[in-house]
């Protein structure tokens, strides 16, 4: 009896099994498989003796266990195995044992998970193999798979396909048509360095990447943990070549294991495969240099009898749960610049309020913009989505802003254009360009025209910016007040009337600082171009020296405030102790003894006692809530002896100075060596020289920098007005929640925060869809709990359809989840956005809290990422370096003003240093080195 089938052999398909049945097709119609044979189910049976065809008669679970205790292939099924694997593997190569049951791999049931497959087996062990495979074609698991869907209880011996192993640098799955939505227009292709046999079993996730009916990748997932890319002998793995067969140029991405040539082969692969067989297909292939194979193919049957997932594809596509069909709508979630505003989990109170202001203040800017009223109207569910909530974190919806950036004038002339000017990171997604129809002749010149009307309106707002600002403040000192009202005893309907008036007074009315914001974004822009190319700052370094301490800017008025009062206390070491080391009741109580500091810390909380940690976020404690860590900050810096840093205004480092020697108590004293630093005065003097003999340019360059320093400086301190209404919204619900929880509607007060603003005034007003508030903020405290233990998402995401709170990890792309390790390419060093001109060396502190922070004379500054409130280290710092940030964020900002030498935007920076590091950094040129500690001296 020949119990051996090759390749195109005419046989009855019960004689091979559906995978070894669908491979002999494939194989027939060209497509590269590896070699392989079938052993065939007479191979089993001839293998039994007279005790264990009994045993196999009574098909019960004992028998059948029993059956296979002794089992071992006859002599004569031996012989053919190993002649055949002789012809197979002349060279005693590896091969893989699988399974191919009859059942198997057909269009009702997979089987998936429940034969044995077993992979780079040696010639010599493959007869046990068999015996197993033919085990588990008659295992306890099987058995219960086929009374569970159906089958006859009694199954069929499987036939074992026996095949050539290839040493793959790439393996994986395909899928011609999405298992879990059932789109037929995309393909899904996941892949492992090396074998894929982890991949199929679920012990690993793989890189997964979504292709469209035309061939373009549109969704890339890199699997977290697959930081280095590598195979298993070290080595990258291999690229396709460029425009073979018609396929794109690849385009290599380190985190990513196949170029888009690889990609598009195998989706190519498995589409044909779809086309062979007429339906869906799941199918297994690998690369083996540049050559790929298929190894198995069998149809996606989850897609119309909606059964259960194979282990991979649970495993590898559990990020399509939501609907990812084309239909879907697309949403892109980045909070790269909002996280500075508001970091980490915010809760509903603080979101809402959030969502509003941001529709009002869009909706205003495109009103002043010269966008028709008719065309903001049709745009009022773009507005309504400015913001999003993702597992509690607050993101931009990028897709919504695109949107209103397409209404305004001069985008259908020059998008790119546009873009630049309103500093997008990335452009528009090629899915929606190809949604915008492209303009016709008369669109561009109807934007023309309402271009150049809506530039005769800015040129009129330019004029008349400095009495919107002075309007817009006085509006808000009447609103207001000059002091922080009592509102303890006012009634739950006064305190909601109160909100309403300054909505309606307020922040419907944003005029001034969004008119300002513009143009200082147009001026700034500006500079850096006059700079480059009038100045040959090649660097971009010329632009930020000459930003530095221009003088005026309220946000760094605290830090000097705080030098001022830490210098008047360290002459008194009573306080200081008091200070540091007291608890707030104490101070309290014993500040009246230090009369004159007590009248500067009073002036201090009158003006900034808003100004806080995250103080946009309506739940964070303010400093007239909590003074402890300004009062900490103060006895620190005195106790340092630098008190008197930045405390002259002038941006001069003070008695000690940076690279001074400073002894702290009980502490030994560091030395920090200065290096030169670029003054203002510097920089203009390069200004002036580069510009000498040229009276109009010198004019133009003149104009344009007195612009951008006035409209930075007011757009700092308009920022602050922002604080203000905050804090006095945060003061009204507060308030409110103290009332209803006197009335029992709330545990506790501050448990209003997990309402939201209209659920919260609503109930007030009558209109509330529910009175159980303790209820409501029951189930949301226990959702936003579990947010809180969760890692944070990254800074840029995508989702389809109905958004979900925490898009699987294999949505995590542009780049936002990868290693922050990754991206430092030099251990020594490396390079963000100088934006504070200054060289200086020292040891570093990273501060993840700075509550509990405590700089030490000439230490420099880590922080992952800044926000007003942070201002109360900035006195004691050297320098400053932060991980995220922009030349026109907070910490930029006021570092330029204060003359501390900062950089940001340096990516990984918190995983690069540790606490005692010391660097050596450039605030112009962005470049920060690591060096050797320096000794200290006595």
């Amino acid at each position: 009896m020949n119990y051996i089938i090759w390749p195109g052999e005419t046989v009855e398909l019960d004689q091979l099994g559906g995978k070894a049945g669908a491979l002999g097709a494939l194989s027939q119609q060209g497509f590269l498989i590896p070699a392989w044979f079938v052993l065939s189910p007479g191979a089993f049976y001839a293998s039994l003796d007279e005790t264990q065809h009994a045993l196999l008669a009574g098909a019960d679970e004992n028998s059948l266990a029993r059956l296979f205790e002794d089992l071992a292939l006859s002599e004569a099924v031996q012989q053919a195995l190993y002649e055949a694997l002789a012809r197979l593997c002349p060279k005693g190569e590896a091969v893989a044992v699988r399974s191919s049951a009859l059942d198997e791999d057909g269009q009702s049931h997979s089987f998936a998970g429940q034969l044995e497959s077993f992979l780079n087996v040696p010639p010599q062990a493959v007869a046990r193999k068999v015996v197993a495979v033919w085990r588990s074609g008659y295992s306890e698991r099987l058995l219960a798979y086929r009374r569970s869907h159906g089958l006859e209880a009694a199954p069929r011996p499987p036939a074992v396909l026996i095949q050539r192993m290839v040493q793959s640098a790439l393996s994986g799955v395909a899928f011609s048509a999405d298992p879990v939505t059932g789109d037929r227009e995309a393909v899904v292709v996941a892949a492992v360095p090396g074998l894929g046999a982890a991949l199929v079993s679920g012990e690993i996730d793989g890189d997964s990447y979504r292709i469209d009916r035309q061939g373009h990748i549109v969704d890339r997932y890199p699997a977290l943990g697959n930081d280095e890319r590598r195979t298993e002998s070290g080595k990258q793995p291999a690229h396709g070549q460029v425009g073979v067969n018609g396929y794109q140029k690849p385009i290599l991405n380190p985190r990513s294991l196949m170029s888009d040539f690889q990609i598009q082969r195998v989706a190519d692969l498995a589409r044909q495969v779809d086309q062979f067989f007429g339906g869906p297909q799941d199918i297994e292939w690998a690369m083996e240099g540049e050559q790929l194979y298929l190894l198995q193919a069998r149809p996606v049957t989850a897609l119309s009898k909606g059964q259960s997932l194979n282990v991979q594809t649970l495993k590898v596509l559990e990020t399509f749960r939501v609907s990812d069909q084309p239909e879907d709508m697309l949403n892109l979630w980045d909070n790269s610049n909002i996280a500075e505003s508001y970091p980490g989990v915010t809760t509903p109170l603080t979101f809402s309020f959030a969502r509003r202001a941001y529709e009002e203040v869009y909706r205003q800017f495109c009103r002043m913009m010269g966008v028709p009223a008719q065309m903001i109207a049709g745009e009022a569910s773009t507005f309504r989505r400015m913001l999003g909530l993702r597992q509690g974190q607050i993101y931009y919806n990028l897709l919504s802003w695109y949107r209103v950036l397409a209404l305004l004038p001069g985008y259908k002339l020059n998008r790119r254009f546009m873009e630049q000017m309103m500093g997008v990171k990335e452009p528009l997604p090629d899915e929606l360009l190809d949604q915008q129809a492209p303009p016709s002749r008369a669109d561009r010149w109807r934007d023309g025209l309402y271009l150049l009307r809506t530039l005769l309106g800015l040129l009129l707002n330019y004029v008349l910016l400095p009495r919107w600002i002075k309007a817009f403040y006085a509006r808000f000192n009447q609103a207001l007040g000059s002091e922080r009202p009592d509102l303890s005893q006012a009634r739950p309907e006064a305190l909601v009337a109160y909100y309403r008036a300054l909505e309606d007074q307020l922040l419907t009315r944003w005029d001034a600082p969004l008119i300002n914001d513009f143009f200082a974004m147009i001026f700034y822009g500006l500079l850096r171009k006059l700079t480059e190319s009038w100045c040959g700052d090649t660097q971009g370094t010329l632009q930020n020296s000459l930003l530095t301490q221009t003088g005026d800017i309220i946000s760094a008025e605290p830090a000097r405030r705080i030098s001022t009062l830490a210098h008047q206390a360290a002459v008194a070491p009573d306080l200081v102790a008091l200070l540091c080391q007291g608890s707030r009741a104490e101070i309290t109580a014993g500040l009246p003894r230090y009369p004159e500091f007590s009248t500067q810390y009073r002036a201090y909380l009158d003006k900034f006692g808003e100004r806080c940690l995250e103080e946009l976020k309506l739940e964070s404690p303010t400093l007239h809530d909590d003074p402890l860590l300004l009062l900490r900050s103060i006895g620190q810096l005195a106790r340092t002896g630098a008190g008197e840093q930045g405390g002259k205004g002038d941006g001069e480092m003070g008695k000690w100075g940076v690279g001074g020697q400073r002894d702290g108590a009980n502490q030994p004293p560091i030395t920090n060596h200065q290096l030169p630093i670029t003054t203002l005065h510097h920089a203009e003097q390069r200004v002036g020289t580069a510009l000498a003999g040229r009276p109009l340019r010198r004019l133009i360059f003149g104009w344009v920098l007195g612009n951008a320093r006035q409209l930075i400086r007011n757009r700092e301190n308009l920022r602050f007005e922002r604080t203000r209404l905050f804090g006095r919204a945060r003061l009204i619900f507060v308030e409110l929640g103290d009332r209803f929880s006197r009335l029992g509607l709330l545990d506790e007060p501050r448990d209003i925060f997990y309402l939201e603003v209209e659920e919260a005034l609503g109930l007030v007003e009558g209109v509330a869809s529910t009175a159980d508030l303790k209820g409501l903020v029951a189930v949301r405290k226990a959702e936003f709990d579990h947010y809180r233990t969760l890692p944070p998402l990254p800074n840029r995401f995508e989702t389809r359809g109905i958004p979900i709170q925490r898009p699987p990890r294999s949505q995590m792309k542009f780049g936002n989840n990868e290693n922050p390790k990754s991206k430092i390419q030099n251990p020594k060093s490396m390079r963000g956005l100088g934006c504070s001109p200054g060289r200086i060396r020292g040891p570093v502190r990273v501060v993840t809290d700075p509550k509990a922070a405590q700089l030490r004379p000439g230490e420099i500054l880590i922080a992952q990422r800044t926000d007003p409130g942070w201002i109360l280290l900035f006195p004691a710092a050297a320098g400053l370096l932060v991980e995220y940030g922009s030349l026109l964020s907070h910490s930029a900002i006021v570092s330029r003003e204060l003359g501390l030498p900062a950089i940001v935007g340096l990516a990984g920076l918190t995983h690069w240093l540790k606490d005692g590091d010391w660097v050596e950094f450039d605030g112009s040129t962005g470049v920060v080195t690591r060096i050797e500690p320096l000794h200290a001296s006595g």
